[in-house]
């Protein structure tokens, strides 16, 4: 019994691991006031680029770097679409998701003289156990048994808590989402805050895509992501908009995707697709109801989540 809780969590913290990295980011923008819904396109993405550039150079650090450059330009045409431009951020957002779906769906056919759509990765992250540490009971395979970006996600966790919570600049990414009007008069930028917050965002995502390629599931193939961005996107509602609740909430996640996986193998009837399609039913309820002003201050959503702010406009 032991054995099997473990090497369920362990699995499960491997599978959270990618909806970690885009949860982070997506806490991040939106803490700055800017909503994206478009992580599963670019996610989507940062897993062919990622791909892309491991099958190509053979180096697996290549292949996350251009997974993550994906991502970022990808979350730069939304930040110029929503912050300059002041498009509707869910319309935006929504746009990208599509588009990036679209895009990987026929790059990932097109570019390789192997057919990328039953390519395999040359490369990929394999498990690295700490010395010492790996050997404790449980919580050693769970937490110190995984592969390098597993770790690195563990590290961005500290660090996305302590630059909100405890630097001038996260308090200046708080203002900008909770009243960007007093944040400008305090000297801060709303428009440049906003800017690095979503371009970290979609670096994160896009980084949370080459995990798929090059760790999750070595490979491409269509639409691999399987919904994780929508995931992501209710897991920031579901953590309150805070670094560790939210890791917290993709951790649950990836062990429910472990879950799957285990409960099929020992011949349940419960059919996948029920199964699957949790995640965005959850999504649906969770976005409905955050657009429900009671609901939002309960929850303690930024103020000026989704709202679009120019100097002109401050009152």
């Amino acid at each position: 019994m032991i054995d099997l809780l473990t090497s369920l969590l362990q699995a499960g913290v491997h599978q959270g691991a990618p909806i970690i990295l885009v949860v982070l980011g997506e806490v991040i923008c939106e803490r700055s006031g800017n909503l994206n819904l478009g992580l599963e396109g670019m996610m989507l993405a940062g897993a062919l680029f990622g791909f892309m550039g491991t099958y190509y150079t053979g180096s697996l650090a290549a292949g996350c770097l251009a997974g993550m450059a994906a991502g970022i330009i990808l979350s730069l045409i939304h930040a110029v679409l929503t912050i300059d431009l002041k498009a509707n951020q869910i319309v935006s957002g929504l746009a990208l998701a599509v588009f990036g779906s679209g895009l990987t769906s026929f790059i990932g056919d097109k570019t390789s003289p192997v057919k990328m759509t039953m390519a395999v990765a040359p490369a990929a992250f394999r498990r690295l156990p700490i010395p010492v540490l790996s050997g404790i009971p449980v919580l050693g395979p769970v937490l110190f048994g995984q592969n390098l970006l597993v770790y690195l996600s563990g590290v961005l966790i500290l660090a996305a808590w302590f630059i909100l919570y405890r630097t001038r600049y996260g308090l200046n990414i708080r203002s900008a989402g909770e009243n960007p009007s007093c944040a400008e008069v305090m000297g801060v930028s709303v428009r440049a805050t906003r800017y690095l917050c979503v371009l970290a965002g979609g670096c994160l995502a896009g980084l949370g895509g080459a995990y798929i390629s090059l760790a999750l599931s070595p490979g491409w193939k269509e639409l691999m992501t399987g919904g994780r961005g929508w995931v992501a996107v209710a897991l920031v509602i579901f953590g309150n908009w805070r670094p560790g609740r939210a890791a917290l909430g993709a951790v649950l996640f990836g062990t429910l995707y472990a879950l799957d996986s285990t409960i099929q193998a020992r011949g349940t009837l419960i059919p996948t697709q029920f199964l699957q399609m949790l995640p965005y039913l959850l999504t649906i309820v969770f976005l409905a109801l955050s657009r429900l002003g009671v609901f939002k201050a309960a929850l303690g959503a930024p103020a000026a989540l989704g709202q679009p702010y120019s100097r002109e406009s401050k009152e």
